[in-house]
């Protein structure tokens, strides 16, 4: 982890990194929970970058056995894709942005919050 002189980039290695070790502190450190003017409904400005996401450890069966699941609201709208199969169809910034995205809080700076990540390869 590095942060620049600002404190408002905050640089995430996830070489050899667990992947929901790695998604779980980005998002902490995207909510601003780290930061001591802390305040839950105030945007934080720090912005958190992942390096080097195809390095990442993924343990166990997760590419085969989780799913991600979505409902369109339509009969016969419920929709499941596997883990593995989304990371061939949208890469590893889709997986970490939709992991991050489902520990922040539903509320309506979750969006804004997303915006302060990036995910490189």
């Amino acid at each position: 982890m590095k942060t620049n002189e600002n404190n408002l980039i905050m640089t995430i290695d996830a070489t050899g990194e667990s992947f929901g070790r790695v998604a779980s502190r980005a998002a902490a450190h995207l909510r601003g929970k780290n930061s001591p003017t802390f305040e839950r409904y105030k945007l934080p400005q720090t912005k958190v970058k992942i390096v080097n996401a195809t390095q990442i450890k993924i343990t166990g069966q997760k590419t085969t056995d989780k799913f991600y699941v979505r409902y369109s609201g339509y009969p016969s709208g419920l929709r499941h894709e596997a883990f593995g199969e989304l990371l061939k169809r949208r890469g590893y910034g889709e997986v970490f942005r939709l992991a991050i995205k489902r520990m922040l809080p539903d509320n309506k700076l979750r969006d804004s919050i997303l915006k302060n990540l990036t995910v490189t390869d």
